[in-house]
């Protein structure tokens, strides 16, 4: 019997790690919930940032700083994550990273205490916690293009990214309701308590004892332990189809941190009257059933014989697409209902994203899916640092959140257009013979 030849080898044993149908629901629901709390540690601060203002005398320039400082520290970990990710496991790195991210987020309130320098340290936490968390989404990637199945991977990733509207969901509404009874150091408490419990249990439950120490074993001694063979740099970044997703998911993620950012300060200047539970959380919660959808939708049309990349394209017309007309109707309303109903519109049409770029690079390179997401989410870190900055300076010099909604819209434009012109579905990672999706 004649050996297989090194890529179906290759694809074989991805096969057999693969996770079987209960293992994949208990991590799904495990990862959705780790997606949860990165968000809610993430979103702690532009829910706090007015009441942080007023204590700490900020003007919007300096308080956003203190919010882009985030992914100052956010883009320099992308691919470093996901090129671990894709060596000792996606799992293993989100569960380092997490503990020492609910660490700093549980700190954070002793940290602006330290001294009179209160934007100076909040600009330093904010910067360790983007580097921390800069890992999660690019070994997630990894993970999931390496343990679950191809018909099933976008209604997994979806279900797992919903956890970003569910941990905004929860600290836009509990957060609130600290805000106000306890202050805003409570937030932090919360937020960063919370994930250190997650950590806890999958350590106990999920992985062992044995399988990190390896793990820290690897990054100590800087050692391959990967059977994968090394990146293939020149072959990915020649294709149209590699530049079109990292500009479509530049601009996803970029478009998504601005009004991150920026809504709920948005919604506490224009209508000062109204409870901050409604918009901290209502368009989250409309948020979680379309990102579900969209991961059933994307799967079913996929079965059903579409083109996988004719679905991706569909998926980014409305993720980008059509979100963004949303998000220009907030620059031209006065009314809160219609405001509170175009935010929930725009942000969740922007989970439909999670089934069209953020799956496209799997199936790109599901090889070193981690590494080429990690190269996609850091030139959206580093346009979500220009944008949330300049998303300030706009607000403050116009005078008017029309211009900040304008960006958003200018943004997501670029990328859907770049997405549609040459975005494909072809593995780009292993040698050109696989047939065109």
């Amino acid at each position: 019997m004649q050996p297989l030849p090194p890529e179906e080898a290759r694809r074989d044993g991805a096969e057999d790690t693969q996770w079987s149908r209960p293992e994949c629901q208990v991590w799904t629901g495990t990862l959705l919930l780790g997606t949860c709390l990165l968000y809610c540690a993430r979103v702690s601060m532009p829910v706090c940032t007015v009441s942080m203002s007023q204590d700490f005398g900020w003007n919007k320039k300096e308080a956003g700083i203190v919010l882009s400082s985030f992914f100052w520290g956010y883009c320099l970990t992308q691919v470093v994550g996901g090129h671990l990710g894709d060596r000792i496991g996606g799992e293993k790195v989100i569960l380092l990273s997490a503990s020492a991210w609910g660490f700093i987020t549980a700190a954070t309130p002793l940290l602006a205490h330290l001294s009179s320098a209160h934007l100076v340290f909040m600009t330093f936490s904010r910067i360790l916690t983007g580097l921390l968390q800069g890992v999660y989404f690019p070994a997630l990637t990894s993970l999931l293009s390496q343990k679950v199945r191809e018909s099933e991977r976008a209604f997994t990733y979806s279900a797992v990214g919903a956890g970003s509207q569910c941990g905004t969901l929860v600290t836009g509404a509990v957060g609130s309701l600290l805000l106000d009874w306890y202050g805003w150091p409570s937030v932090f408490y919360f937020s960063g308590g919370l994930t250190l419990l997650w950590v806890c249990y999958v350590y106990r439950y999920l992985l062992t004892g044995k399988e990190l120490i390896l793990a820290l074993g690897v990054l100590a001694q800087g050692l391959p332990v990967s059977r994968h063979t090394k990146v293939p740099w020149r072959q990915l970044f020649r294709k149209p189809s590699v530049w079109a997703a990292i500009s479509s998911q530049l601009s996803s993620a970029c478009s998504f941190f601005i009004l991150l950012s920026w809504l709920p300060t948005f919604f506490q200047e224009t209508f000062p009257s109204s409870k901050g539970w409604v918009f901290n959380v209502v368009p989250w919660l409309v948020a979680i059933p379309a990102s579900l959808f969209s991961g059933f939708l994307s799967d079913h049309l996929i079965n059903q014989g579409y083109r996988t990349i004719a679905v991706r394209k569909f998926m980014q017309v409305m993720g980008l697409g059509l979100s963004s007309v949303f998000a220009l109707c907030l620059g031209h309303t006065s009314s809160f209902c219609k405001s509170v109903v175009f935010a929930s519109a725009s942000i969740g049409l922007q989970t439909f994203n999670h089934s069209g770029i953020s799956v496209n690079i799997q199936d790109l390179a599901p090889s070193c899916a981690g590494f080429l997401f990690g190269v996609a989410n850091t030139a959206g870190a580093l346009a979500g640092v220009v944008g949330v900055c300049l998303g300030g300076y706009l607000i403050e010099t116009t005078g008017s959140w029309t211009s900040m909604f304008n960006l958003v819209a200018a943004i997501s434009g670029l990328g859907l257009c770049t997405f549609l012109l040459f975005g494909e579905a072809q593995r780009v990672d292993l040698s050109p013979t696989h047939e065109d999706l």
